[in-house]
């Protein structure tokens, strides 16, 4: 624990090593964050009236290979961006969890009781419960603290901020009760299991894991119980490119909508099915192929088309870290491209055909593309039929490509990021 005005003194001190490596080295981005770091330790002194406190950060993710493999048991590539939600903590000796959020009023979880309520499903509240309770089930301790949570992971814009938020929940438990003894990977895994069965959303397990283990990873999902990752010895700085993520809106909650969402792991796990396997993971190409006269009859012609692209981004998978750990990196970028046209032309998870005349996403990557072709990559980012793409923009065209992709999506809706190499932590100033 240390004093608040100890903290805030180092963080203002201009020379900290540990906001390079979260933040860079921009001057302008170092002021603007330890200014919000000041404010959320005074924030956390007038709510709560405490003055020793640890402080806690945990970054966004974004995909960067593997689009909706997850669900499947297949295999992605992922990393922790430098948008993330920090936290200002401190136990409190009771059975009583206190939040208050930037921008949001206080909310208080009773752990006392950990029972699931369906009415609740849907809240931070739920999701913070749900922690608590795998947290228990697991062997590890859960208490009361209070805490004062600023986000800058935009919500809807494919960075998971939900799973910033479990397993910066998650860590901070870890560390106040447990001497942070709990592995990276198993917040990971009980930050999904509390979004699933407390939440009330089912989802995969590669945003959290991401999150919570920080760094350049790339995750092997065959057995989801134990997934396998690896972390990638691969420095994006060097290479001159700036990732970016742009949020070109879209996207309809209308049951419809969410119905064609549902339906990518549905179709894809249909086509499984057919040759007796649950997952598309255990089954090959070939043996999909062979069957297609038999299939396409009991699943349409759309699922296989998804099948297809599932079994080219797996494998894609490992070409884009064997390239990455080679070095050759234009062959990364040419990998990132594939998987982009994949996703558009067999997944089909770019434009929502129940509005097919709102196509942001197919417009963005198009817009990428007359920018970047040659020079760069680009793809879908996430889920799809709406919120982000993904590209990979060289320097001496990173104006230009901002100001065409902001000319249409709005000041603001281009996100520059970079990898950083701590997942979900307690920051030691």
């Amino acid at each position: 624990m240390a004093k608040i005005d100890s903290l805030i003194e180092k963080i203002n001190d201009g020379n900290n090593l540990l906001f390079n490596e979260l933040y860079g080295t921009e001057e302008k981005v170092l002021k603007e964050q330890a200014e919000r770091y000041s404010n959320l330790l005074d924030d956390f002194q007038k709510t709560y009236g405490k003055d020793d406190v640890l402080l806690f950060s945990s970054p966004g993710r974004t995909e960067i290979g593997g689009n909706h493999t997850d669900h499947n048991h297949g295999r992605v590539l992922a990393g922790a961006v430098n948008l993330d939600n920090i936290a200002v903590a401190a136990a409190n000796g009771s059975n009583t969890i206190r939040i208050k959020s930037s921008g949001y009023p206080e909310f208080q979880v009773d752990i006392s009781s950990l029972a699931i309520d369906e009415s609740n499903f849907y809240t931070s509240n739920s999701l913070v419960k749900g922690i608590c309770a795998k947290m228990q089930e697991n062997g590890y301790k859960t208490g009361g603290f209070d805490a004062c949570i600023d986000g800058r992971v935009p919500k809807g814009s494919g960075l998971s901020s939900s799973a910033s938020f479990e397993v910066l929940i998650g860590e901070i438990i870890n560390v106040l009760f447990n001497d942070g003894k709990m592995p990276a990977v198993e917040n990971a895994i009980i930050g999904q299991w509390a979004e699933n069965n407390y939440f009330g959303k089912p989802c995969g397990l590669m945003d959290q894991t991401a999150c919570s283990v920080g760094g350049l990873i790339t995750i092997d999902f065959k057995d989801p119980a134990n997934p396998v990752v690896k972390e990638i010895d691969f420095d994006f700085v060097s290479t001159g490119f700036s990732l970016v993520i742009t949020d070109v809106g879209g996207g309809h909650d209308d049951a419809a909508s969410q119905a064609e969402y549902a339906s990518l792991p549905t179709e894809m796990k249909s086509v499984a099915a057919e040759l007796g396997a649950k997952v598309l993971r255990e089954v090959s190409l070939g043996q999909i192929v062979k069957k297609i006269p038999e299939i396409r009859k009991k699943t349409g012609d759309r699922a296989i088309l998804r099948a297809y692209h599932f079994q080219g981004d797996n494998q894609r998978v490992v070409d884009q870290v064997a390239a990455l750990e080679s070095n050759d990196f234009q062959g990364f970028l040419k990998m990132v491209v594939e998987s982009g046209y994949s996703s558009f032309m067999y997944n089909q998870n770019i434009f929502d055909v129940v509005h097919k005349d709102e196509q942001v996403v197919s417009l963005a990557l198009a817009l990428s593309e007359m920018v970047l072709k040659g020079n760069g990559a680009w793809r879908v980012h996430g889920g799809g039929f709406g919120g982000t793409i993904q590209a990979f923009v060289p320097q001496e065209k990173l104006d230009e490509y901002v100001e065409t992709l902001e000319h249409v999506y709005g000041k603001g809706s281009c996100h520059k990021l970079f990898i950083r190499r701590k997942g979900a932590v307690k920051l030691d100033l």
